[in-house]
This record gives structure tokens, C-alpha cells and sequence, in this order.
């Protein structure tokens, strides 16, 4: 019976602080604050080599956050892997994806988790590129693959 008790504190702690780093980004806004941001108002900065993203809240560099992300036209990320989870909500064109159970072609409203540590290629349509919403559990990150 202890045991079980133990577990089940442990297990609920574990779950809490992850929710509480999952939103950490979500805190630097104040509660009372709505968070608005259209794509096509957004303020992209190139990070280099056919990626360019817009803050949304958090920050990229320090932690959890969101961003719209673009890929220019077969944009190659290559194999890589990211340390935290990352998420993504497909607007415009299409983010390709590979691993390896297959390919997957996320186009507009389509859905796409990536756990952190999968070995992946990602990569934009070659006619539409790809603009998409990306949330990220911390830092973001883009491990290449041996």
C-alpha cells in the first residue's frame, strides 16, 4: 500500500512540474492578458538557411514558447533531432516529415507531435514551402543526426 501511495505521489508531482515548464513561456504574460497574433501580421526574423519565425510568446532561445514558422520551398532541415517536444499546427503549403515509420505530408490544419529525441528529416513542400504554428516544451533546438 505504500508503495502504490509513493507512486502515485511521485507520479503526480512529475505530472504537475511538467505542466508548470510546459506553460513557464505562457507566464511571462500577465493572466489577464488575451495573446493575439496573425500570421500574415507577424514579424518574421530569418534564422538562416530558409527558416525565418515570429515570436508568439516565450522565448525560442531560453525555454518554452510558440512561434510561426516558414520554410521557403524544399527547405532540407536534414536528420536531426530536438531535446524537448515540439508541436506543430500546419496553416499554408506543407511540412514534410520522415522517420522511421514513414513519410508524412502535415498539410493546412493538419497536427504534428514530435517527441524529444526522434531521429527525423523535416523539410518544406517544393512549390509552397511551409508556414506553420510550432510550440516547444523548452528550448528550441535542431540536433544533427549521426
Amino acid at each position: 500500500m505504500k508503495k502504490t501511495l509513493l507512486t502515485v505521489g511521485v507520479a503526480t508531482t512529475l505530472m504537475i512540474a511538467w505542466s508548470i515548464g510546459r506553460v513557464q513561456g505562457q507566464q511571462d504574460q500577465s493572466k489577464e492578458n488575451v495573446v493575439f497574433v496573425s500570421a500574415d501580421q507577424a514579424n518574421f526574423h530569418d534564422t538562416g538557411k530558409g527558416v525565418s519565425m515570429a515570436a508568439i510568446w516565450g522565448d525560442a532561445d531560453q525555454g518554452a514558447h510558440a512561434t510561426f514558422t516558414k520554410f521557403v520551398p524544399g527547405f532540407d532541415a536534414g536528420m536531426h533531432t530536438h531535446t524537448n517536444d515540439v508541436w506543430i499546427v500546419v496553416i499554408k503549403g506543407a511540412y514534410l516529415y520522415k522517420d522511421e515509420a514513414g513519410d508524412k505530408r502535415v498539410g493546412p490544419g493538419s497536427f504534428l507531435r514530435v517527441p524529444g529525441g526522434r531521429k527525423h528529416w523535416s523539410g518544406g513542400d517544393p512549390k509552397e514551402g511551409a508556414l506553420f504554428y510550432e510550440e516547444a516544451s523548452g528550448k528550441f533546438d535542431s540536433i544533427p543526426a549521426k
